[in-house]
């Protein structure tokens, strides 16, 4: 097959983006350095921007979804209408499953396993794969791959940032005399995946005694907001929430020593940046959303209260109910209880016996 240029489509979170990047470097090698092009979220553009070899990035608004749907799908199928040779989308919406079927002559999409109103979907894709919610986001997501006949041996994630964001952090950590750093992220997109106020103050107090800088980092939302009123006034803890961009962001976790704090994307820019990660989870899946392992290859599979694998430690409630995968305990957003029954005094712990030795 003959493909010079590619549309990916991923209609979903910053996380699905970010962790695309394996499939976008193994189609770009593999068809000798094609026009890829992305359709995303608008939402999702500062982190699709910092992958590479994307020429081009379509959006979809929820913005416009709402002020005039019919003129946005008018516009989008335009942009896209039979102007590429191959098209892969990476999530089994309607709308996505439907973009790739009219931007190319071989689409390929995941489909769900059970659902039985996705019979239109095999008739008009060329090749398709179920999407499996047992299996790792990477996995899942480098299945098009098997579909297409191309190699892919090693699972790889990369990520990227501009040397103006580079010296810019340089410039930040030279004024604060701070070379070796670990960064310390308690936000993320939702409140439910969020570590408690009362339990990240105590793990924060606990980390500021081991005499090493801990820049906490996060955003300018309205979460991070929260957090940032409440963060204790420490020696050797370094308020950073709302002062980086998120390529600016890339680029201090590339020169941290390491990452503590929630499953969410910063979690996994630290996990491919091959960083020593110590990451909090709720009621988060592990099989699909762990740290993946550039070194080893492998993710968390199994529900533990404590685990190690390779460079990553993962921290979960001992409960039965670890991991539900629902939106919190109401499954509406709300409050996650497994979290508050992860202990700050155990994760500190495995911190200070990991810095003992890395310095």
């Amino acid at each position: 097959m003959n493909v010079s240029k590619i549309l990916i489509i991923i209609q979903r979170s910053n996380g699905d983006v970010f962790l695309s990047s394996p499939l976008i470097n193994a189609l770009y090698a593999h068809y000798n350095k094609p026009q890829i092009d992305l359709l995303v979220n608008d939402d999702t553009l500062a982190i699709a921007k910092t992958l590479n070899h994307i020429n081009n990035i379509h959006l979809f608004s929820y913005k416009k979804k709402k002020e005039n749907p019919i003129l946005q799908e008018i516009n989008i199928i335009k942009d896209i209408y039979k102007k590429y040779d191959l098209s892969v989308n990476l999530t089994s919406s309607d709308r996505s499953v439907l973009y790739a079927v009219l931007a190319s002559k071989y689409p390929i999409s995941a489909i769900q396993m059970k659902a039985s109103k996705e019979w239109w979907k095999k008739l008009l894709l060329k090749r398709y794969y179920f999407f499996d919610k047992t299996q790792h986001i990477l996995k899942k997501n480098t299945m098009s791959l098997k579909l297409l006949n191309i190699p892919n041996e090693k699972i790889i994630v990369e990520s990227n940032c501009s040397q103006v964001a580079k010296e810019k952090i340089t410039q930040k950590l030279q004024k604060l005399n701070i070379d070796k750093f670990l960064i310390f992220h308690p936000s993320a997109q939702y409140n439910y995946k969020i570590y408690p106020e009362k339990s990240r103050n105590k793990l924060l107090t606990l980390l500021n005694d081991l005499s090493f800088p801990i820049i906490i980092t996060g955003s300018k939302n309205r979460l991070d907001a929260k957090i940032k009123s409440s963060i204790p006034k420490l020696d050797n803890i370094y308020d950073f929430i709302g002062e980086t961009s998120l390529e600016e962001y890339i680029s201090l976790s590339q020169l941290s020593c390491g990452y503590v704090g929630m499953d969410t994307l910063n979690m996994h820019i630290a996990a491919s940046q091959n960083k020593r990660i110590f990451a909090i989870f709720g009621p988060t899946i592990l099989s699909i959303w762990s740290p993946w392992s550039n070194n080893i290859q492998v993710n968390a599979t199994t529900n533990k209260p404590q685990q190690t694998y390779g460079n990553i430690t993962i921290f979960q409630a001992d409960m039965e109910c670890v991991a539900c995968g629902k939106a919190g305990c109401d499954d509406r957003h709300g409050k996650s209880d497994c979290l508050d029954k992860i202990k700050p005094e155990i994760i500190f712990k495995e911190v200070e016996k990991w810095l003992m030795e890395f310095q």
